[in-house]
């Protein structure tokens, strides 16, 4: 794949999507994007990383199958597709440099997706959540992140920073993010119903956002948790805005910034 080519490994994952119902070009038009992908960072893959690439193209090309359907039908406009840039150590991108501590992002600069290779692992190593669903719902939520920002949430809840106190733009952020993990868990819903969903699919997803909360995170970083400084959500604010998401299915139910408690 780095070399533009379409290995046997690529052909196996455009049968089986054609097989369980998706359409083999998104996953071939995520694969011609790869060669682009490695001029960001040009090192030499694994094989176990040239399998995750092809993982996570499947999974983009899933959550675009959703959304394509979704956004017209519910919001009445063309939804219009990210682009997934694959790095690792570290990758340029309209937002600025980031490196493998950032973890996954979403940049609205330039609509792209940015997935360290690496943090397949770190999610199993470092914060106890393995499982392929777990890495697909952080997919999902950064794709989420993508939807916010055709909507138009992103730069209004951006245009406050600076303007409002910390903790109220802290606030705001953690909207932000808990309207992403909601967003992820339509897309979850709508994977659940074309049967592509395994036994404990969904409870790899939900121990992966019990595990990315703050509160979690900060306990263990120093040993107590500052609410006040919450960017995210809490693990039980990130698994139930999850849930509420792949329960409903309707962007109208995850209006996170009216809601007067998270």
């Amino acid at each position: 794949m780095a070399a533009g080519g379409l290995g046997l490994g690529g052909i196996v994952i455009v049968l089986l999507v054609a097989f369980l119902g998706g359409d083999p070009n998104d996953v071939l038009q995520q694969m011609a994007q790869e060669p682009a992908t490695s001029q960001q960072a040009p090192v030499q893959r694994s094989a176990a990383e040239d399998e995750l690439a092809q993982f996570v193209g499947v999974v983009l090309a899933e959550t675009e199958a959703t959304w394509n359907r979704v956004f017209p039908e519910q919001v009445g406009a063309r939804y219009r597709e990210p682009k997934l840039v694959l790095f690792t150590s570290r990758v340029q991108s309209a937002c600025g440099m980031a490196g493998s501590a950032t973890g996954p992002f979403y940049c609205p600069a330039d609509e792209k997706i940015y997935i360290d290779l690496s943090f397949y692992n770190e999610l199993r190593t470092r914060f106890g959540a393995p499982g392929d669903f777990a890495m697909a719902y952080v997919v999902a939520h950064e794709v989420g992140h993508h939807v916010q920002n055709l909507l138009g949430l992103t730069d209004q809840v951006d245009a406050k920073r600076g303007r409002v106190p910390e903790a109220q733009y802290n606030d705001l952020s953690v909207r932000l993010e808990l309207q992403a993990d909601f967003l992820a868990g339509i897309w979850a819903r709508d994977v659940q119903g074309k049967g592509l969903l395994e036994p404990g699919d969904l409870e790899e997803a939900l121990r992966c956002a019990n595990a990315i909360g703050d509160d979690r995170l900060q306990m263990e970083a120093r040993g107590y948790v500052v609410p006040e400084s919450f960017t995210h959500g809490t693990s039980e604010q990130r698994q139930r805005w999850f849930s509420r998401g792949y329960q409903s299915g309707r962007l109208a139910d995850g209006d996170t910034f009216s809601a007067p408690t998270l």
